[in-house]
Formats: C-alpha cells, sequence, structure tokens
C-alpha cells in the first residue's frame, strides 16, 4: 500500500513569524502541534537575505521576515518536523551545486526545487528548450550526489508558445525523468485557466511534491465595488477541489502536499491560517 503523503508547510507563510529563534521555536512546535509533520525551506530564508531580493518578495506581498540569520540546522535538528525540500534558485545550484548539495545533507533532505525564473520569457520557445536542457544539466550533477531535482511552477509557465503549447508541457516533455520532476503548486494553473486536477493526474509519479493553496473571495464588509477580488484563502474554504488534489497526491506516490497561504490570512495571522488549513488536511490525510 502506498504511503500516504506528509502534510506540510512552506517556510514562505511563516516568515513573520520566525525572525527571532524564540519565535521560531514556538513556531515549529504550533505547527506540530496542529498536525504538521514536514516544512519546505526557502535558501534565501536560512541564510542572511540580500537587499534585493527583500524587495522582491515585498513586492510580490510574499512576507519573508529576518529568519536568515537563524541556526536554521540547529532548529530544525531540534524540531519533530521534517525538512521535505530546500528551494534554491537554478542559478546558485548551476554556480555550486556541491554547496548546494551540502546544505540539503546539512537539513537531512535529499530534494531541491528550483522555483522558477526571473526575468525570463516563456513565450520563448528556444528559451523554454535551453531552460529545459540546463535543469536536465543540473538535475544530473545533483543526483550523482544523491539529491532529486524538482521544477515549481507558477502561472507564467502556462502562457501559450507560437506553437500553441503552453511553455509548462514543453518543460515537461523535454525535461527526463531520471533527472527532473516536478512540485505541482495546483493553485497557479487553476488561476491561469488549467485544469490542475487533470494536469496532476496526467503528470502522475513525476509530481513527487504538491503544493496547495485554496482559491476564493474573503468576505470583508461593505464592498466598494460589486466585485470581490480572488486570493488565497485556506483550504476548504475557497472553490478548489482541494480533496480531489490530495486524492491524486495519495494515487501517485506524492511524498508530501504542501500548504502556502502566504497572504489574505484569516485575522491577518499566518498561524491562525495554518491552524485553520490543517483541520482540512487532518481531515483528508488521516
Amino acid at each position: 500500500m502506498t504511503a500516504r503523503p506528509l502534510r506540510a508547510i512552506q517556510q514562505v507563510q511563516l516568515g513573520t513569524v520566525m525572525s527571532t529563534d524564540a519565535d521560531a521555536r514556538r513556531t515549529l512546535q504550533l505547527l506540530a502541534d496542529a498536525g504538521f509533520e514536514g516544512i519546505e525551506l526557502n535558501g534565501f530564508m536560512t541564510r542572511p537575505t540580500p537587499m534585493l531580493v527583500r524587495a522582491l518578495t515585498r513586492a510580490a506581498r510574499m512576507p519573508i521576515g529576518r529568519g536568515g540569520r537563524l541556526d536554521w540546522p540547529g532548529l530544525m535538528a531540534q524540531s519533530p518536523l521534517q525538512v521535505v525540500a530546500l528551494h534554491e534558485d537554478l542559478g546558485t545550484i548551476e554556480r555550486d551545486p556541491e554547496a548546494v548539495i551540502a546544505r540539503a545533507v546539512q537539513f537531512d533532505t535529499d530534494v531541491v526545487v528550483v522555483t522558477g525564473m526571473y526575468r525570463f520569457d516563456y513565450t520563448d520557445e528556444s528559451a523554454v528548450r535551453e531552460l529545459a536542457a540546463r535543469l536536465d544539466r543540473v538535475g544530473a550533477t545533483l543526483r550523482a550526489g544523491g539529491i532529486s531535482l524538482l521544477y515549481h511552477n507558477h502561472n507564467v509557465e502556462f502562457r501559450r508558445l507560437r506553437s500553441g503549447r503552453t511553455a509548462y508541457s514543453l518543460l515537461v516533455s523535454e525535461t527526463d525523468p531520471a533527472a527532473v520532476n516536478f512540485e505541482l503548486d495546483c493553485y497557479w494553473p487553476t488561476a491561469a485557466g488549467v485544469d490542475a486536477l487533470a494536469l496532476m493526474r496526467e503528470l502522475g509519479e513525476r509530481v513527487v511534491l504538491c503544493h496547495l493553496t485554496d482559491r476564493g473571495t474573503r468576505r470583508r464588509g461593505v464592498s466598494l465595488t460589486p466585485i470581490d477580488k480572488s486570493d488565497t484563502v485556506e483550504l476548504g474554504l475557497g472553490t478548489m477541489d482541494i480533496a480531489g488534489f490530495i486524492a491524486q497526491a495519495r494515487t501517485a506516490g506524492t511524498r508530501a502536499v504542501i500548504l502556502e497561504t502566504h497572504r489574505n490570512w484569516i485575522d491577518g495571522s499566518p498561524i491562525t491560517s495554518f491552524q485553520t488549513s490543517a483541520d482540512f488536511l487532518t481531515t483528508h490525510l488521516v
């Protein structure tokens, strides 16, 4: 029988409540108390963060906090949570794959995730093909060091190429499953008008990790206009088939389903938000 996926969370949701050692320890314990079993770390959040990265994440409404100054290997060694993966950018991996492998080993994880490309034209087919080749090369290097490489999508990969197919479909077909697989973020294809559950089924066992965020509207009193804005919401409070994604994750042998709701939290609290989503996860992943 296939083991069920772990219940995990992405570190980016937790930046504002992990800026000090005491806050980080408290939050990690609250996560375990809520039923989470794993956490996915970001390389840029586990070491001192350059000003440019902080500016870019603020612009993207991703509050990463100041936790990069903390001893993350030490924190995780004392936490009941397992590190399910480490996010790194492709350039960092290409420049020093040995250091990335060592960092992953330090966190006792064998998965590194590339989180998409900055200032990259996903409508340029030759550029997307070259990206697939780069992923294959670095994936083979990491594999030789015992590390698996995954690619994490956003919505830009679902732009159409001149041929009519999406950049994402090209990345899937042009990468070697022995070197590159996927962390499917179900929110972003849904936002791009793609049937994310059908895509997940098509990818099958290549979905090694799965990001879950629900999508809906949150009532805030009298509306300024007759249109509510869609945004991220806690699991089970939106319109996405979260239970369907979890069921497919079980079928495909996906290692972990990873919560990421990095804005629009209930009461403005990332902790209340993950505790609410945890109730849904523990109901559907027992």
